[in-house]
This record gives structure tokens, C-alpha cells and sequence, in this order.
């Protein structure tokens, strides 16, 4: 396969999402490094529809939430392919506890805050620096962006997931802050929040949100697709809506509308 100019990097890229952006991103014509804390069925799967799409794919193994590995799983993302031109931070972790927010323990806060805001800041700051620094002659590429993957409840209160609220709202600001930072360079930034969306992590909480869902509790009462999220991440980092960067997009159905 010949070599593509646009090379985007997934974070959390084996499956569910992950899949379906690194699908989407190949659609577009970016070749496509996937990151995920293991490889295995589900990655050579997903590494499978990314060359079927017609681009090229590699994998990077590595934790986000590890700090001291961040420098050298960057610059493997980098190599695999060429310089990154997008990068995906789909990586994250759901709460291991749902209850009471007067009893969330400790190491749950810990873990979402260790992957979903440090990890993810540091990663970033680690690409974004590499961005900065591949410039061709004078000027930067006009076509380099940034996605934060966060959620609705980066703005919807969900007290029986206080802990992972809390940290989305982080990714949420987190967004911003890097829109702000790296505007002069070219680099656009967006945040994308899915809502209701089938997949492993939401396996667990199937039933509780399915009565939702078949109620019609909110505007387009459907269950929301990887695809959902895939098809807006593809939009973004292609450079269809150039004049845009720092926004916040809820892939949602609807369900962030305030209603009286």
C-alpha cells in the first residue's frame, strides 16, 4: 500500500469505539495506528477492516495511564506509519463502582482520574509537542487536529457514577484548554460526547438503560452505535468543517437537550 499523507492515532483502538473511529478515519484516507493496553483476537480484527478499507494499520501495545511509557509509545505511533496528523484519545475507563456517591472509595476516583484525565493530558501534551515540532518550511499543516472522546456526563449529573462524571468533565476542559493552546500551530481541537451507546462497557447497565430507551426518554430513542461516534470523528479530522475548533459535539440522540 502506498504511503498516505494523513495518519491518525486511536487510543483505545482494539474495539467498540476505538473500532469504529479507526474504520471511519480509514474511510477518509488516513492510515491508522491503533493503541491498546493488549493485542490480541479483537486488535488483529480491527487491524483486519482497517487494510480491507484500503490504508495501512499498525498496532502499538501500552497503558496511557503509565506515565513513564508515554514518551516511548508516542514515538512507536510515530514510526509505525509517519507523523501523525490526527490523534484520537479514545482511551478511558468506565467506573468499577455504581452507588451512592457519599461511598465512592478512593482508588475508583483514583483509576478514572490515572487514564481518563492524566493519562490522557500527558499523552496529548506528548503528541502535541511532536505536532508542533513537524513543520513543513514555514508553516504548519493546515490539517491536523485533536479529539477528546469524553461523554454526556461530562455535563449531565449522574450521581450513581460521580467518580466518572467527574473525570469526563475533566476531558471536557482539558478539550478547551488544548484548543486554546494550539490554534496558532493549525491544530484543531474537538471534543466528542457520546451518549447512550451499546457496547462492552455498557453491557453491565443494558437493562437499566433499555427501559430508557424503549420509554422514549429522550428526543431520538434509539440505542447510539460505535458507528455513531465513528462517522462524527471521521467528519472532524478530515477538515469538512475547517472553521471550527474547541466545540463540543453530543452524539447523543438528543438526550443533553434541556427539557421543562
Amino acid at each position: 500500500m502506498s504511503r498516505s499523507e494523513k495518519v491518525a492515532f486511536v487510543t483505545g483502538g482494539r474495539r467498540g469505539i476505538g473500532r469504529a473511529i479507526a474504520y471511519a478515519l480509514a474511510g477518509h484516507g488516513f492510515d491508522v495506528v491503533i493503541n491498546d493496553v493488549m493485542r490480541d483476537q479483537n486488535a488483529d480484527e480491527t487491524l483486519a477492516g482497517i487494510a480491507s478499507r484500503g490504508v495501512r494499520g499498525a498496532f502499538v501495545q501500552g497503558d496511557i495511564a503509565d506515565l513513564d511509557s508515554q514518551e516511548r509509545l508516542v514515538s512507536q505511533a510515530w514510526d509505525a506509519l509517519g507523523p501523525i496528523s490526527c490523534l484520537v484519545n479514545n482511551a478511558g475507563v468506565q467506573t468499577a463502582f455504581r452507588g451512592d456517591m457519599l461511598n465512592v472509595p478512593p482508588e475508583s476516583l483514583d483509576r478514572l482520574l490515572g487514564v481518563n484525565v492524566r493519562g490522557t493530558f500527558f499523552l496529548t501534551q506528548h503528541v502535541a509537542r511532536r505536532m508542533i515540532a513537524d513543520r513543513s518550511g514555514d508553516h504548519a499543516r493546515p490539517d491536523r487536529s485533536i479529539v477528546f472522546i469524553s461523554s454526556g456526563n461530562a455535563v449531565i449529573a449522574t450521581p450513581a457514577q460521580a467518580d466518572y462524571c467527574v473525570s469526563k468533565a475533566g476531558v471536557a476542559m482539558m478539550s478547551s484548554l488544548y484548543a486554546l493552546r494550539l490554534a496558532e500551530y493549525g491544530i484543531a481541537v474537538h471534543e466528542v460526547r457520546p451518549g447512550i451507546i451499546r457496547t462492552d462497557m455498557t453491557a453491565d447497565v443494558f437493562d437499566k438503560y433499555d427501559g430508557w430507551v424503549q420509554s422514549r426518554g429522550f428526543p431520538q430513542a434509539r440505542w447510539g452505535e460505535a458507528e455513531d461516534i465513528g462517522r462524527t470523528v471521521g467528519v472532524l479530522a478530515a477538515g469538512l468543517m475547517p472553521y471550527i475548533t474547541g466545540g463540543a459535539y453530543h452524539v447523543d440522540g438528543g438526550m443533553h437537550i434541556r427539557r421543562t
